[in-house]
């Protein structure tokens, strides 16, 4: 193989990625068959397998027990706000979202103590096992899950106050910026790091998708006075929706 050539089963696997998003190979279309894409790519077994396995690790495609493979329906992605503006409301972006009369959203919430592992401990500048306050949500779009959040807050700052259960009491429900200056802690930062990975197990069974799929993760943290009092991991599924910075100039 010489430089920059591509091995075979790639050089396959692009041919028909090409097909499928031309509409060549619609959605709901069988796949060929390993020995038909044996014959007309003049490949071996092995390579005509390595190439459908590619695209089904892309999520291009999926087997059906008994019946072969399939080119999935590819959704349109949609938006997923992320923005520096701070509405009047003091609603989280996503609640001010839904409170637009033709939106579908919905969420669900659970908290409860938990002790920092070690690398939430780091993130909020914590020694591992102590106590935080730690809620997962799932935010659903016209009753389809579409982002998962789960959020840990040190119980050195919230514990024993209004604020110590996010989404109960006079606050419950705010965004963090308002619920810490009820307790008069002034959050003055916010730093938002997004990567990208294959989904957990557990995250694609709540989010609808199949292994492998990728998902966006936004590690967030707010600080005051440069103390980290928030910190959330903020999963996306990557084929279904981008995310969409609204960042104010200065």
């Amino acid at each position: 193989m010489t430089f920059g050539e591509q091995p075979a089963y790639l050089r396959v696997a692009g041919d028909l990625r090409k097909k499928i998003v031309d509409g060549s190979l619609p959605p709901h279309t069988r796949l060929p068959s390993q020995a038909r894409i044996r014959e007309e790519y003049g490949v071996s077994d092995t390579v005509a397998l390595e190439a459908r396995k590619v695209l089904m690790a892309e999520g291009l495609v999926e087997g059906r027990s008994g019946s072969g493979t399939y080119v999935r329906e590819r959704p349109v992605p949609r938006r997923v706000a992320r923005s520096g503006y701070r509405p009047d409301s003091g609603a989280t972006p996503f609640r001010q979202e839904q409170a637009d009369v033709s939106a579908r959203g919905t969420w669900e919430s659970h908290s409860a103590q938990a002790e920092a592992s070690g690398a939430i401990a780091e993130r909020l500048g914590l020694q591992a096992g102590d106590r935080v306050m730690c809620t997962k949500y799932v935010f659903r779009d016209a009753g389809e899950a579409m982002m998962l959040s789960t959020s840990w807050e040190p119980l050195a700052v919230t514990g024993r106050t209004p604020v110590m259960l996010p989404e109960e009491g006079p606050l419950g429900g705010m965004g963090v910026v308002e619920r810490m200056a009820a307790i008069d802690v002034i959050v003055d930062n916010v730093t938002e790091e997004v990567g990208a990975r294959p989904g957990l197990a557990e995250e694609l069974s709540a989010l609808g998708g199949v292994p492998g799929h990728v998902v966006v993760v936004i590690q967030r943290t707010y600080y005051a006075s440069g103390r980290p009092v928030e910190t959330a991991d903020v999963v996306v599924p990557a084929d279904r929706y981008r995310i969409a910075y609204h960042l104010p100039v200065k």
